[in-house]
């Protein structure tokens, strides 16, 4: 099984979350979609999986700065859209475990949710 984490490369998240996975032997593959950009329908198909409003990063710089009609009347398909379009407000990282998806990084819950069969022993 091959484990993808997906975000970009100088937000501090992603890089906690990084240092999570290497600190625990985990090899994984990383694609940055701010450089490799992200296809819809996997942003759709994740959207299927865990909700658009859990995908959506409200949070972030690129999110707040857009204009208020944008933010207006947010629905699925206007959300996957401005992800598509700047993926920056796509919540990161987005661990893609093969099965499923895991979404944000609690240390507690990549403890329970990365198989131990992905990292290494020792």
């Amino acid at each position: 099984m091959t484990i993808t984490i997906y975000g970009i490369k100088n937000c501090d998240t992603m890089k906690k979350a990084r240092a999570w996975l290497d600190d625990h032997g985990v090899a994984y593959d990383f694609h940055d979609y701010k450089t490799a950009g992200i296809a819809k329908d996997k942003l759709k198909h994740w959207s299927d999986e865990v909700g658009w409003e859990t995908l959506l990063n409200r949070a972030g710089t690129t999110f707040k700065k857009l204009p208020d009609a944008d933010k207006e009347g947010l629905n699925e398909r206007k959300a996957l859209a401005l992800m598509a379009e700047q993926p920056s407000m796509i919540k990161r990282p987005v661990l893609d475990l093969g099965a499923r998806r895991v979404v944000g990084f609690k240390p507690d819950v990549y403890a329970k949710d990365v198989p131990a069969k992905a990292r290494k022993k020792g």
